[in-house]
């Protein structure tokens, strides 16, 4: 499944077509139409390439090179994609005959001030697509914006989700296989977190934390479902984890959402971080998921706003105290309806 959303594309295309009408302007006198046209053909199949829409697999071998050999390769998968896509083009508007070419020369030919207009505007677009993926989606854009300049009163979900066994796992195997196993761990959660709206927040040792406005998580289950959608997606592909890894992952989450401060702090160093009890409940509800020998823990609190939707429903398994915390928390499993018993009491 392609990592971006169809408005990444949107934007992306928009864009890539609005350069090639600057473009036309600059060299050419005025915005031409062909201009954006010969740019979408150009810009957005490398775009494409380097943001594994376009041939995965290739860039993938090409991104595993050493360093000068990855500039190298790039630089020549860059240039065959420019002039095919320049090579297309023409030929279509020719086709639909708004342009007309004397031979197939003029039609191969790649103008030296097209190449490298497309190489720079695709360069920035992947670059700023990079420090996109990298602080996440909603980062990026409240960094962008400055949301959250001055601190900001709020109500967030907070999942924390840990692997069980890591330490035992590291022992075994050695720190470097254990980090490598976190690594395609942590990456098996991208795509749930992405299908259901959530922001990885931070990685903590063998830990994530993910995050979504309160609104946002609720509805329709969405932060619910992404924990199960993980869990799901780790089954499915219990046979790579065996054969790559000589085991399958297990997963403790909690999930509790409250009121918390979202402030954007640090000087060289951005980041947007969240302030409150609602953040340290979670990280202690986690924790229960041993004692208690539940896998999934939602708060109290936080169930009675999910909108529950499926075969996913809460059990209650009492009032529970959490360190740290005044007063105690009603403590709720999460699993699938066939698993729980009829006579369990629910909290509503």
């Amino acid at each position: 499944m392609n990592r971006y959303s169809g408005g990444f594309w949107i934007f992306i295309l928009c864009v890539v077509s609005i350069s090639g009408a600057l473009f036309s302007w600059a060299f050419y006198g005025e915005p031409s139409i062909v201009g954006s046209v010969f740019a979408l053909f150009t810009c957005v199949p490398i775009i494409a390439l380097e943001r594994g829409a376009l041939f995965p697999r290739l860039y993938a071998r090409i991104a595993a090179l050493s360093t000068p050999l990855y500039l190298i390769a790039m630089l020549i998968v860059t240039y065959i994609l420019m002039y095919v896509g320049s090579a297309l083009c023409r030929l279509l508007l020719g086709f639909i005959g708004y342009q007309t070419y004397e031979s197939w020369r003029e039609i191969a030919i790649l103008p030296a001030s097209a190449m490298f207009a497309a190489l720079g505007v695709s360069l920035v677009v992947s670059f700023v697509a990079r420090v996109r993926e990298l602080l996440g989606r909603d980062v990026f854009s409240s960094l962008l914006i400055g949301r959250y300049r001055k601190p900001i009163e709020e109500e967030r979900v907070f999942l924390f989700i840990d692997l069980v066994g890591s330490t035992s796992f590291a022992q075994e195997f050695g720190d470097l296989r254990a980090q490598q196993f976190l690594g395609a761990l942590f990456a098996a959660f991208a795509e749930p977190v992405r299908r259901y709206r959530g922001t990885i927040d931070d990685y903590i040792g063998d830990a994530a934390i993910i995050t979504w406005p309160m609104a946002r998580g609720t509805k329709n289950g969405n932060s619910v479902k992404c924990v199960f959608a993980i869990l799901d997606s780790i089954e499915a592909d219990r046979e790579k984890w065996l054969k790559k890894f000589g085991r399958v992952p297990q997963l403790r989450a909690a999930l509790h959402g409250g009121p918390i401060i979202t402030a954007e702090i640090g000087v060289d160093h951005h980041k947007i971080t969240y302030f409150g009890d609602t953040v340290n409940t979670t990280a202690r509800l986690e924790t229960l998921c041993r004692t208690l020998d539940a896998p999934v823990l939602i708060s109290g609190d936080l169930a009675k706003r999910v909108e529950f939707e499926g075969d996913i429903q809460p059990e209650f398994l009492g009032m529970h105290a959490v360190k740290g915390r005044g007063q105690t928390l009603g403590v709720m499993a999460l699993k699938r309806a066939a698993n729980i018993p009829t006579s369990t009491n629910f909290v509503h």
